[in-house]
């Protein structure tokens, strides 16, 4: 998926199964050399990261970059902790939000945008069991919908 400049690299669908998506936030990488041409070549996996954040700074605990296939003893580990790049005023306002109980922050893209690597956090408050039942029927409705729409049209 390229377009605007945007190339996505990882995207963490279990985030939005799993998590009521309040506010979405574009982050900067801090990354090493070999990471990022890890990242190019579409080896990031985001599904078990969050977001902590600790003296005033950002940072991104789980995501795995796989090691950069002709790296040499320049390769990170792959499951080290990474800075996020964000305002203070940003870290300030999530801060504040994730104090009350039940918000966290999670990780929901990592992409390419203009040739740098950004990844997309969003503000989240868990769902509930019959949130996620709900929202499956929903969706299931949807496709039905979709569904006979297909045929009558055929």
């Amino acid at each position: 998926m390229k377009k605007d400049g945007i190339k996505l690299v990882a995207n963490n669908k279990k985030a939005f199964h799993d998590y009521f998506i309040l506010e979405k936030y574009e982050a900067g990488l801090s990354l090493a050399g070999t990471e990022v041409k890890s990242l190019r070549a579409g080896k990031c996996s985001i599904k078990e990261a969050y977001v902590q954040i600790e003296d005033g700074e950002a940072y991104v605990v789980g995501m795995n970059i796989s090691p950069y296939d002709h790296g040499n003893i320049f390769n990170r580990d792959p499951m080290r902790t990474r800075k996020l790049l964000l305002h203070k005023s940003e870290i300030n306002k999530l801060v504040g939000d994730t104090s009350e109980k039940g918000f966290t922050i999670m990780p929901l893209q990592v992409y390419f945008k203009d040739g740098r690597a950004k990844l997309e956090i969003g503000l989240a408050k868990g769902k509930k069991i019959y949130d996620k039942r709900q929202d499956i029927a929903k969706k299931d409705a949807r496709r039905e919908v979709e569904r006979e729409f297909k045929v009558r049209n055929l």
